[in-house]
């Protein structure tokens, strides 16, 4: 019945985007937001007549390639649906039984020769999510908002033309086999393989790559992108940047120590701790050594690297502010969201079982990709029971008896160095247009911890940025994620300008943003600003 009511909901927000396309197409036209093959794209979408969907321009589509087409999607309306690959493709082709699952989505409009890798993190989180809930076209299946949709439209407007998700590692999502990676070069080197499938199935060949992700991907990304950039081949892994959003880059477990009270301070008006707790956690900052870090080691330009190792009470269990804060919020707030604090009860159901820390789905719904229906249109394995996050992925352990899944710096299984200690760096030097960037309300990743680790990085000859950024980001794109619904009420304009989203700043062939009002994931939940910023970003990597 629900999912009933969000078909209805998606035609009859169609109904009104085509009533009023013609009028803000051409405010749109006017302001410079997007260029005339965009406009045009975007009103035939609007109109159910998407190019992109007929035969004749299934620009992919082959004998090769055809077991893998998505004819439709259950719930997703047909005239919504543009061309979409999805399927298992083996790392090695003489071993079936390890495959990584991936979904291909080409631009809409004007084919470009430039492809965008999104993969989610976890570790171990599929990158389902991202496509359905964050950056694909098909993300309508959440919340019923299709305008959010056109962020691939201008992100291919601007040279990321065709998108595609992937489930890794082995051990992710619908990917199959059996996890065997102790380390990120072990999980870059199954990539590379299995990318080299992947184009040559698709006849991709000299294509510019963008490698980008999210969370814990901050380390995939990197270490990937070395991965290609050592291939030497252009042909097949012609890196031209990277993006990052929220990125476990650094020692994120301690930077988001050290970061805890002055997060909360600044949000309390939202997180809503006692005075007492806040006396307790600031007398803590204090003992454990926080506040004086924060002094010595947030400089622009960094004086130097900082200390290898934590001080010495941080292990302490008082001075763990981040999982005492963690835990405290439930007592305020029993649907507290890490990803998305702002947000109050009631806890919102997620199609994909997963709308905050705790996994839930209203009674009588199943999960989305777990359904058999489902399964069938993606060429998903029947056999395997999808979750969004399966944790297990790399077999390390610490060597104390913690077991595997359990060393490298992180105590995740993960025993590669941070990406800040080498690869990041060698990214940049190679694109000199690699993109970091932080949701302020974001409290998994705390902006100012990940600041606090490009504080800690040398890249092309310096140390950390020279200058505070300090520019503010303002997003003068028309909004089309609410517009329609202004109108509907006699409203127009009424939710224009964007304004100042963030703050920007770029040094030495790195970007650095900050989105205000923004959490950690899962857009559905998060403000118009976050897709307004995101636009931004991938527009500006491309000037870089």
């Amino acid at each position: 019945m629900a999912i009933t009511r969000m078909s209805k909901m998606l035609c009859f927000v169609s109904t009104l985007l085509v009533a009023v396309s013609a009028i803000r197409l051409d405010e749109i036209a006017r302001r410079g937001g997007y260029n005339e093959q965009t406009l045009k794209d975007w009103e035939l979408r609007l109109r159910g007549l998407d190019h992109g969907n007929a035969s004749s321009s299934k620009r992919y589509y082959n004998d090769q390639t055809k077991d893998y087409f998505v004819k439709s999607l259950p719930e997703i309306p047909q005239n919504f649906m543009t061309e979409m690959y999805s399927g298992l493709i083996p790392i090695d082709e003489n071993d079936p039984s390890r495959a990584l699952f991936f979904v291909f989505q080409p631009r809409i409009g004007d084919p470009v020769d430039e492809i965008t890798i999104w993969l989610n993190g976890g570790p171990g989180c599929s990158s389902l999510e991202g496509f359905f809930q964050e950056n694909g076209y098909s993300e309508a299946i959440q919340r019923a908002k299709i305008v959010r949709n056109t962020l691939l439209i201008a992100t291919s407007q601007l040279g990321m033309g065709t998108a595609r998700s992937r489930d890794q590692p082995v051990g992710t999502g619908f990917s199959i086999g059996t996890p065997n990676a102790t380390n990120e070069e072990d999980i870059a080197a199954d990539f590379v393989k299995f990318f080299k499938n992947f184009e040559t199935l698709f006849g991709i060949e000299n294509y510019q790559i963008y490698v980008t992700g999210e969370s814990y991907a901050g380390r995939y990304v990197p270490y990937i992108s070395n991965a290609m950039l050592e291939e030497q081949d252009e042909c097949y892994f012609n890196l031209s940047g990277a993006l990052m959003y929220d990125p476990c880059i650094g020692k994120f477990d301690y930077q988001n120590e050290v970061y805890t009270l002055p997060f909360i301070e600044h949000n309390n008006n939202i997180l809503g701790y006692n005075k007492s707790y806040l006396a307790h956690l600031a007398q803590a900052d204090e003992a454990c050594g926080y506040a004086e870090y924060r002094r010595d080691w947030m400089q622009f330009p960094p004086v130097e690297h900082q200390p290898p190792q934590y001080p010495d009470n941080s292990t302490a269990e008082e001075c763990g502010l981040w999982e005492s804060a963690y835990n405290e919020a439930y007592r305020v707030n029993p649907c507290f969201n890490v990803y998305e604090p702002n947000l109050q009860c009631p806890l919102l159901s997620d199609p994909l079982g997963f709308p905050t820390d705790l996994q839930f789905v209203s009674p009588g719904l199943p999960v989305y990709f777990n359904r058999t229906d489902v399964k069938k249109a993606m060429h998903a394995p029947m056999n395997v029971t999808w979750s969004e996050c399966n944790g297990g992925v790399f077999l390390a352990d610490d060597g104390n008896g913690g077991g595997p899944g359990s060393g490298g710096p992180e105590a995740y299984g993960d025993t590669s160095p941070d990406p800040i200690q080498g690869v990041l760096s060698k990214v940049i030097a190679a694109t000199n247009r690699v993109l970091v960037a932080n949701g302020d309300l974001d409290m998994e990743i705390l902006t100012n911890a990940t600041m606090l680790a490009i504080q800690n990085m040398t890249w092309n000859g310096k140390l950390g940025f020279q200058k505070r950024p300090s520019k503010p980001i303002v997003i003068d794109l028309p909004d089309l994620m609410y517009n329609a619904t202004f109108v509907a009420n006699g409203d127009e304009g009424m939710d224009e300008p964007q304004g100042t989203m963030g703050v920007q700043h770029y040094e030495r062939g790195l970007m650095w943003a900050e989105t205000y009002l923004s959490g950690h994931m899962q857009p559905q939940f998060q403000p118009r600003s976050t897709y307004r910023h995101l636009q931004w970003l991938l527009r500006r990597i491309e000037t870089l």
